[in-house]
């Protein structure tokens, strides 16, 4: 198999059938087709493979007992988002198929399940999916097993099909450059350059230039056209990151340039026709900077038709294993160094707090084969990495007593320090709050008005 082939990615479906002869005919027609396929033979049973196996596509009997395949779909539908389901139904119960379909199904076959028809009604409802069975080489370096995770890649691809400008939010570090970057990839754009800029890379004197092109030269007076980073994504895909910073005086220009399709550079007297998909990055709330008048209602809407919110590291922990082992590879393409993580320094790395998300994880994991003398990378030098205990995610009883101690402070500020106030409102008895109190260092002395 060459490695192409082996990075292709099989689209999985779920089977959910109590007839045994139906489930294993259906099961071995798809995976004929190179799908993952998982056989369920009940309701409750499907709910629970769901969440490990993570299917892209379900087809149901509608007939079953505990659970039939209505109330499956909407419970998966309640669950996942999205996810297509395809009933399966006899001739007598063809109306509620119908009804069902009303109600989200993607479509329904009746039986017995003829195999092309099958066949073709997958592929439609997992092209609708943006997850048919693809090449992965689009998404290449977004290391993940988490369905959240998971989920922003399939909107990512849905929306690749199409032409549409994208919003990505989402933590520094979180990867949002990397996400645009998949999304080209995936693209009918792909032939044609990526260009990303950030617009807090350069000074805002030069920054117009920088976006828009000139004509002249900054020094000499004659006449030079250097294209801006608009023009030089033409036919591409411009990402646009820090746009949130985007200063206000800039923001018509670009609103302009995304409403007529056509940028004029600074010295030029006509417009130069522009076609460029436009990507854009923020870590901050552009809905807050909108409502204090620092960024422009229009070019939200504009920029904003799709909106990805890329997880951050804490919401996909069950990746640092993952990714620890992806950025060790890159260290031994790169150096020929390999090193491997002691069992506690890898417990360690998936319960820090990342506040740096992916990008601290990586520079973490770098320093640590960098400075580690031995083969394995002890826990010590992850903890000196990290600055020590501090980045080390609380546990339990400490994030307990940190909540129970703000709602103690808040419930004393509500009530002015009155003790019997604040234990009714706990609904505790006052020996009790008071013991609360107590062990909590706190006097409610300190909460009452001051005269």
């Amino acid at each position: 198999m060459s490695r192409r082939e082996a990075q292709k990615r099989r689209a999985k479906v779920m089977v959910v059938d109590d007839d045994p002869g139906l489930l294993r005919l259906l099961t071995i027609r798809l995976r004929a087709e190179n799908y993952e396929v998982e056989p369920v033979n009940s309701g409750p049973a499907a709910l629970e493979a769901a969440a490990r196996f993570r299917p892209d596509l379900v087809i149901t009997d509608l007939r079953m007992e505990p659970m039939d395949g209505v109330t499956l779909l909407r419970e998966l539908q309640t669950r996942y988002a999205g996810l297509k389901v395809i009933l399966l139904t006899a001739h007598g119960t063809i109306p509620d198929a119908v009804r069902a379909t009303q109600g989200g199904a993607f479509s329904f076959l009746t039986k017995p399940v003829e195999k092309q028809e099958l066949l073709d009604q997958v592929q439609k409802a997992l092209k609708i999916s943006g997850i048919p069975a693809i090449d992965e080489e689009w998404r290449r370096g977004l290391v993940t097993r988490s369905p959240f995770m998971e989920e922003k890649l399939a909107q990512a691809h849905l929306a690749a099909g199409t032409d549409a400008r994208i919003l990505l939010t989402g933590d520094t570090g979180t990867g949002k450059e990397m996400m645009a970057r998949a999304i080209h990839r995936a693209s009918s754009r792909v032939s044609a350059p990526f260009v990303a800029f950030s617009c807090t890379s350069v000074a805002p004197e030069i920054l117009e230039s920088e976006l828009f092109g000139h004509l002249k030269g900054a020094f000499t007076g004659a006449l030079r056209d250097h294209p801006g980073v608009i023009r030089a994504a033409e036919g591409g895909t411009l990402y646009l990151d820090d746009i949130a910073d985007l200063p206000t005086a800039l923001q018509p220009r670009l609103l302009r340039a995304l409403q007529e399709g056509a940028v004029v550079a600074q010295g030029a007297s006509t417009a130069t026709p522009i076609n460029v998909r436009v990507i854009c990055g923020t870590h901050r709330d552009l809905a807050q900077l909108m409502a204090s008048g620092r960024f422009r209602e229009d070019l939200y809407y504009k920029l904003n038709v799709v909106h990805i919110d890329v997880p951050p590291l804490s919401r996909r922990r069950e990746d640092i294993p993952l990714l620890v082992a992806h950025f060790i590879e890159q260290i031994v393409q790169e150096t020929g160094v390999r090193r491997i993580y002691a069992p506690e320094a890898v417990e360690l790395l998936s319960t820090a707090e990342w506040p740096g998300n992916v990008r601290q994880l990586q520079s973490v994991v770098r320093q640590n084969v960098a400075m580690s003398q031995t083969q394995v990378i002890p826990a010590e030098l992850v903890e000196a990495a990290l600055g020590g205990a501090g980045g080390r995610l609380a546990s339990f009883d400490e994030a307990r007593d940190d909540f129970t101690r703000n709602y103690l402070v808040q419930i004393l500020q509500i009530t002015a320090g009155n003790v019997s106030q604040a234990a009714r409102l706990a609904r505790r008895n006052r020996t009790d709050f008071y013991k609360l109190l107590d062990r909590h260092q706190l006097v409610p002395a300190e909460f009452k008005p001051r005269e």
